[in-house]
C-alpha cells in the first residue's frame, strides 16, 4: 500500500504504516541485521569518511555504522517521517550523532561529490523503475571520485521465501525484474564503474544479493 502523507508517494519501510512498530524486531529475528553487517563489511570504511544511507528507514544501519566507526560522518535520508522519528530515537539511545533528513532517493538534497560511500539496504525494490534509475543517477552525482555504492536487495521476483514475511511487506510486482542483471545494467547506465554482484544468499525472508559500484 503506497502512502501519501507527503507531496509524493512512497512505500514505507515495513510495507504498511501499521506494521512499523514490529519492523525492527521482526527483521532482526529473520536475519536482516546480519545481512546489513555483511554489507558494511564489504564497504571497507576508513576513518573520517562520509557516508549516506539512502532509504535509511528506522536507522538501524546508519546507527550501526556510527557505533562501529565513530569518526565517520553518517547521514541517513528517507521520505517517511514516522520511520525517521524512530531512527532519531534509536541514535539518541545509542548516544551516537547521526544526521537524519527527510527526502527522496531520486532527489537527494546534497552537493555533488559529497560522500565516500552510499548505502542502500533492502529498499531498492520499493521504487518504481523510473525512480530506481533516478536514484542511481543521484547516487553517482553525490559520490566522490572513487567513492562506492554498496547495495543490498532482494534477488528477483522468485526470491521471497515460502513464509508470509515477504508477502506481507512487499508487493510482488515490485520484485518483478529486480534481477541481478537488471540492477547491474542500471548501475552501469547511471555511470557507476565496475558494477558487480559480490554475493548472493538464501535467507528466511528470501534470496538477497550484494552489489557494488564505483564512481
Amino acid at each position: 500500500m503506497v502512502m501519501t502523507r507527503s507531496e509524493r508517494q512512497y512505500l514505507p519501510a515495513a510495507g504498511h504504516d501499521w506494521f512499523l512498530p514490529l519492523y525492527d524486531p521482526l527483521t532482526s529475528l529473520l536475519g536482516v541485521d546480519a545481512a546489513r553487517r555483511q554489507l558494511l563489511d564489504q564497504a571497507e570504511l576508513e576513518a573520517r569518511q562520509t557516508v549516506l544511507d539512502v532509504g535509511c528507514g528506522t536507522g538501524t544501519l546508519a546507527v550501526l555504522i556510527k557505533r562501529l566507526y565513530p569518526t565517520v560522518d553518517v547521514v541517513g535520508v528517507d521520505p517517511d517521517s514516522r520511520a525517521l522519528h524512530r531512527a532519531r530515537r534509536k541514535a539518541d539511545r545509542a548516544r551516537v550523532a547521526v544526521r537524519f533528513d527527510q527526502g527522496y532517493a531520486d532527489a537527494l538534497g546534497y552537493p555533488d561529490r559529497r560522500f565516500d560511500r552510499v548505502f542502500s539496504s533492502m529498499m531498492f525494490h520499493h521504487l518504481e523503475p523510473p525512480d530506481q534509475e533516478g536514484m542511481l543517477l543521484e547516487i553517482r552525482r553525490v559520490l566522490k571520485p572513487g567513492g562506492r555504492l554498496e547495495l543490498l536487495d532482494f534477488e528477483g521476483a522468485d526470491s521471497p521465501g515460502p513464509g508470509g514475511f515477504s508477502r506481507l511487506f512487499h508487493l510482488h510486482h515490485r520484485l518483478q525484474g529486480n534481477t541481478p542483471d537488471r540492477i547491474l545494467t542500471l548501475m552501469t547506465r547511471a555511470g557507476l564503474d565496475d558494477a558487480r554482484m559480490l554475493d548472493s544468499k538464501r535467507r528466511p525472508f528470501g534470496r538477497i544479493a550484494f552489489f557494488q559500484g564505483r564512481a
